[in-house]
């Protein structure tokens, strides 16, 4: 116990996650959500046609559904938009970074010592267009997990690649 030592930090000199640049999703992964989107509002839309259809009070009821919709589908399209720009990720060499959010920015920074297992997921609609996700698994249980999307599948191999290297340096 004689050579215990319990030194304060300095918290100017530790390294900035904030400075990182970060790379950004793939630009053909926004194809991908609007795809997802035109899919759900069409389905909603569906769903809307058929209530129209059985009601009485047609034209009254009829304007308010479709501005609805309408003003529904505009306001989704904007923050799934915002949302796309927020997101990037970075692989540093000792940890990995991913930021995503739109009111609230979360940064996530999980070291490789976390890292249990990795996994590539790739969506039928992700498969068209070539791109990947790449899921990390941590020793923290589901919400210290993440998913990085938008990956193209080449990268997100090589990342996995990366990952369980990293992993297998841990053993």
């Amino acid at each position: 116990m004689e050579d215990f030592t319990n030194e304060v930090l300095d918290l100017g000199q530790l390294p900035r996650y904030e400075a990182v640049s970060l790379e950004r999703l793939q630009s053909s992964y926004w194809k991908v959500v609007l795809i997802k989107i035109a899919f759900i509002f069409l389905l909603i839309g569906v769903l809307l046609g058929v209530a129209v259809v059985f009601e009485d009070d047609v034209e009254q009821v009829q304007g308010i559904i479709w501005s609805s919709y309408s003003f529904l589908l505009v306001v989704v399209l904007f923050f799934c938009r915002l949302s796309f720009q927020k997101k990037g990720f970075a692989f540093r060499e000792h940890d990995v970074i991913y930021r995503h959010g739109i009111i609230a920015t979360n940064t996530m920074v999980i070291p490789y010592n976390r890292v249990q297992h990795v996994a590539l997921h790739e969506g039928l609609i992700e498969r068209w267009f070539g791109l990947a996700a790449v899921e990390i698994f941590t020793a923290g249980g589901s919400d210290s997990d993440l998913k990085i999307p938008g990956i193209e599948k080449t990268q997100a191999e090589d990342i996995k690649q990366l990952l369980m290297g990293k992993i297998q340096v841990q053993l």
